[in-house]
């Protein structure tokens, strides 16, 4: 029976893959015997030293990419590289220097903190840990903050790391304060209204099923409550209760998606200059809409992105609405699952992916992927089809939460999700399956109408050529974005002067992004791109491309000189 490599990268193996024969007959290998691939990590021992310091962005001989994408293109090429990206959650297990570091190596494109743990200092030197391993080591890696919102959640078990309940225990949810530890089977639960919303015989549940309750008494601000499914109980779990088979949403359902916790996490995201602020709970396209004027206004000229989290169902009431005001989306099924039957999650990752992409919004899917990589170091095969599916499906990113924040194995989930998206991303390719998705108008002009219809047809180009790379010359990355939802089968090169812009590009389909100056003479600028790739072992004489740019509004194809 085959079995899945759930090793770090640094071990991987990737098998060599013989060039294809050009038109013109020409066999395109490296030489008569092309060395077999390396991982990165033993890649860069023998790559010429990456740029370690940022460039000015004036500077016309420097190019800025990710330390461990270079590898993977100097040694396995153009269509071994990943197209999904990869979010990893910081906690406890990853926050230090070196395992950030073997985080971004085995493939970290997007490093998030969330704000439901630790506090704002802790996070703080996450954020900077990582912006100085981006400085020091050559790589790219965003950084994405999570607010927690403003749904009822339990407090954080007097600092226990975990609480197990049993069949059969009575424990006690209580909106009391306590400045010591609580009584033994006692939590706090964070919304006033609680014991006044709920009553005799509804059901509880932990984070949307991992342990559940039956109300058995009330006594004022406390709600005994009966484990009827015995679990594990996490701090600040998501809480949610159920009456006659439908989830009981009384005057919970008017808390505000941001919270006054969340605005002062928010100033402190502008200030940390993160970018991507991920809103929990959200309930309609005014929150969003609200949270971009407010960003703007305190942080001119900042490119922060707003990530919808789509968990509730006033999200999926106002799905489309919420996708077009966001700058991407988040399908956190955890939550979503305590809120909708169990059965209709599956369909709905489905509709919300497409629908991302559709509109030109990156779409990340999260929340238990490989939960079962917590504690075990091999994944179950139903976890790795379920990656495999959202794989399958084109979103844009995946996401480990608890695997990388606090489980034992951080380094090999994140291995499965490469390997994984790899493998399928390749099957994808073999057979072909240029999947005809009707991608709807989202121009606002008749000059985005003129990059839309090229990136379209820019797409199609390259899946007939069977080009090695697509190039784009963007300034703002909307021409990238617009390339990335065609999703075709070589990866996109794309160029901008922004750090910012860079690395918010991330955290979309099949692109790699790089730091380069640049002028309006597209020849200018494709000859010395060709020079500083050559140079540097990602490209060669032979391998054809087409190139965009985003100001000229043009299209060429031609092989490297």
């Amino acid at each position: 029976t085959p079995r899945l490599n759930t090793k770090p990268r640094k071990n991987l193996r990737l098998r060599h893959r013989h060039r294809r024969r050009r038109r013109h007959g020409r066999h395109r290998r490296r030489g008569p015997h092309p060395p077999p691939p390396r991982g990165p990590e033993e890649a860069l021992r023998g790559a010429p030293t990456p740029a370690r310091h940022p460039t000015p962005t004036g500077s016309s001989s420097h190019i800025d990419v990710d330390v461990a994408t270079e590898a993977d293109l100097r040694e396995n090429g153009f269509r071994s590289t990943r197209r999904t990206k990869l979010v990893c959650t910081v906690g406890p297990a990853t926050c230090g220097a070196d395992e950030l570091e073997a985080l971004a190596v085995g493939g970290m494109n997007v490093a998030r903190v969330n704000m439901c743990h630790g506090d704002r200092e802790w996070h703080r030197g996450v954020i900077r840990a990582v912006r100085r391993l981006n400085e020091e080591k050559g790589f790219a890696v965003a950084v994405m903050m999570d607010t927690e919102g403003s749904e009822i959640h339990m407090g954080d078990l007097g600092g226990a790391a975990a609480a197990k309940a049993e069949d059969g225990e009575i424990w006690t949810f209580s909106v009391r304060s306590f400045e010591a530890p609580p009584p033994e089977r006692t939590i706090h639960v964070n919304y006033e209204g609680f014991a006044e919303d709920v009553r005799v015989g509804d059901e509880l549940l932990v984070d949307g099923g991992m342990a559940r309750f039956e109300v058995v008494e009330k006594l004022g601000p406390d709600v005994k409550c009966r484990c009827t499914d015995p679990g594990l109980l996490l701090p600040r779990a998501n809480l949610t209760f159920w009456r006659d088979g439908s989830i009981v949403r009384e005057r919970n359902a008017m808390l505000p998606t941001i919270s006054s916790k969340d605005w002062l996490d928010i100033d402190f995201g502008i200030s940390e200059g993160v970018d991507f602020i991920a809103v929990s709970f959200v309930k309609s396209a005014e929150v969003i809409n609200h949270l971009k004027s407010y960003i703007a206004a305190r942080s001119r000229g900042s490119d922060i992105a707003v990530i919808a989290k789509i968990e509730s169902i006033d999200s999926l009431k106002n799905l489309e609405e919420i996708i077009r005001a966001s700058d991407g989306a988040m399908v956190a099924r955890g939550d979503m699952g305590a809120q909708i039957p169990l059965e209709q999650v599956p369909s709905v990752q489905q509709k919300i992916v497409k629908l991302c992409r559709q509109l030109n919004k990156p779409v990340i899917v999260a929340s238990q992927l490989l939960e079962s990589m917590i504690e075990y170091p091999t994944p179950t095969r139903a976890e790795v089809a379920d990656v495999s599916e959202a794989v399958r499906q084109r979103a844009d990113a995946l996401m480990l939460s608890g695997e990388s924040a606090m489980g034992r194995y951080p380094e090999k989930a994140l291995s499965v999700l490469r390997s994984v998206s790899l493998r399928i991303e390749k099957w994808w390719r073999e057979e072909k399956r240029h999947e005809e998705l009707e991608l709807k108008d989202v121009s606002s002009s008749f000059s985005d109408k003129i990059s839309e219809e090229i990136c379209i047809s820019a797409a199609k180009m390259a899946n007939k050529l069977e080009v090695d790379a697509v190039f784009v010359y963007t300034n703002t990355g909307h021409m990238a974005s617009l390339l990335s939802r065609c999703r075709p089968d070589c990866p996109i090169f794309a160029f901008t002067t922004s750090t910012s812009v860079r690395r918010r590009l991330n955290l979309q389909w099949g692109l790699i992004p790089f730091r380069l100056s640049f002028s309006d003479d597209m020849e200018s600028n494709l000859n010395r791109t060709f020079s500083l790739l050559k140079a540097r072992g990602m490209i060669q004489s032979g391998d054809l491309v087409i190139a965009l740019s985003d100001m000229l509004q043009s299209i060429q194809v031609m092989n490297v000189p």
